[in-house]
């Protein structure tokens, strides 16, 4: 028999709007699920610290707060935007309501991300224009492999006809036919299935993290902040590690070529729970952040980075992104982007079943 107040928490606990409760001194008293996916991070991290230090300055009135405890007076603001210490920017409706916590007064917050929404409809917009793209270029890059394969063919041949001196004219149509066979076979993408087993995504940013330590010229911070309370997943770890090497790969490349001072990249893992991905309702996802100091990504590309050949690098192919795409998806994920000057961040999103928690259906 479930009691009283653990059917309460559980209500609370399945709402999509953040609850946080702060007693007189603003010190965080209580967060439900959403809350906690709000700033990110867990109950123990939130209790009893102060409110406003997860903020940036000028971000939380202290003072109109206090008032509002002295007073007894509730407010509500919409549309307003919550500047977090780790450069996060969320629109919101808040709600403030003076409750009486077990330390005496104190307020409840209801905070309803007005974001989430255009963000499902941005993603679903995104997805159905990806795939368009993709099918696209996968159909034209078949109509150019069938007769590359009969150039290079012909050119064989012709060689073969030849006097010594000319064959460097048929050695070039081959070299030349073989390079355009291995950007055609970049643009059809990954064309295996994943091989799935349970690995600890932990791992792959590992083997991605030595291989970029050994192959950067110059001396970058690759800096780690890993959650190690998330299950291993179902997941192909070469796959994984593919697409998270695609990323920090451009990150690099973004960080030397604008010379960046003090350049960083920063590899963190967390648990975002109730989360819709391509339409589906997750409980849990595993989350992996990639944040680079950079230049930022320009925003005449940003909304179209994952598509084939999009690029702004002046010697780049443009796949790098979207074969991080499709190799998420393969896994019923996504990936996100944020970006302006001096920070970058992508989120590769992953779901989590209920068997790999180890909860019983």
């Amino acid at each position: 028999m479930v009691s009283t107040e653990s059917e309460t928490q559980l209500l609370l606990n399945s709402l999509n709007t953040a609850l946080v409760t702060v007693d007189r001194s603003l010190r965080i008293v209580y967060a439900n699920h959403a809350g906690e996916a709000l700033f990110e991070t867990g109950m123990k991290q939130l209790q009893g610290h102060f409110l406003p230090d997860f903020f940036l300055p000028d971000t939380i009135e202290t003072t109109r707060l206090k008032a509002a405890i002295r007073k007894g007076e509730d407010f509500t603001e919409n549309e307003i935007k919550l500047a977090f210490k780790d450069n996060r920017y969320v629109s919101v409706d808040l709600t403030v309501t003076n409750i009486t916590t077990a330390n005496g007064p104190g307020l409840l917050f209801e905070v309803k991300r007005i974001d989430q929404q255009k963000r499902i409809t941005r993603e679903n917009l995104q997805n159905a224009q990806h795939y368009a793209a993709r099918e696209l270029v996968r159909g034209l890059a078949h109509e150019i492999k069938n007769p590359l394969g009969g150039i290079r063919g012909a050119a064989q041949l012709l060689e073969k006809e030849l006097p010594e001196q000319h064959k460097e004219f048929t050695r070039m149509i081959i070299e030349q036919s073989d390079r355009l066979r291995t950007l055609v076979d970049r643009l059809l993408g990954p064309n295996s299935l994943p091989r799935f087993e349970m690995s600890n995504v932990h791992q792959a940013l590992e083997k991605v993290r030595s291989l970029m330590l050994v192959d950067s010229v110059n001396p970058i911070s690759i800096i780690r902040d890993y959650d190690p309370s998330i299950p291993d997943l179902r997941i192909d770890p070469d796959m994984i590690q593919q697409a998270v090497l695609n990323i920090v790969r451009n990150s690099i490349q973004a960080l030397n070529e604008h010379n960046t001072p003090n350049p960083e990249i920063q590899l963190i893992t967390r648990i975002e729970r109730q989360m819709t991905i391509q339409s589906e309702r997750h409980a849990l996802v595993a989350k992996v952040k990639i944040i680079d100091n950079g230049p930022g990504i320009p925003a005449d590309i940003k909304d179209t980075l994952f598509y084939p050949m999009v690029t702004s690098k002046q010697n780049g192919s443009g796949l790098g992104l979207s074969i991080s795409q499709t190799l998420i998806n393969h896994h019923g994920g996504k990936i996100d982007v944020d970006s302006h000057p001096g920070y970058t961040k992508f989120v590769i999103y992953i779901p989590i079943n209920s068997k790999e928690t180890g909860d019983d259906e």
